[in-house]
């Protein structure tokens, strides 16, 4: 994706994984990665959110890649909701 924080399918025959995705705007991806861990900090609803990932079987880490994701998509959405000038 253009931020880099989509998953990259690394299925091997039974065994099916994602990769990070290395590519991307870094700065971006960057900013992603600061917002999400400032929100697992201090708003209750990203701690739930976090609990709620880590619960259904996903490690910390993956849980704040899925964050990550969903802030890119609600930023994405902001952005094309803006009046182009």
């Amino acid at each position: 994706g253009l931020a880099g924080a989509a998953p990259i399918p690394a299925h091997s025959g039974k065994t099916h994984r994602h990769r990070l995705d290395r590519g991307g705007d870094r700065r971006l991806n960057r900013a992603l990665h600061t917002i999400a861990l400032t929100r697992r900090r201090i708003d209750e609803d990203t701690k739930r959110y976090i609990a709620r990932r880590v619960s259904e079987g996903e490690t910390e880490r993956e849980a704040v890649r899925c964050l990550k994701r969903y802030l890119a998509r609600s930023l994405h959405r902001q952005m094309e909701a803006m009046p182009t000038t």
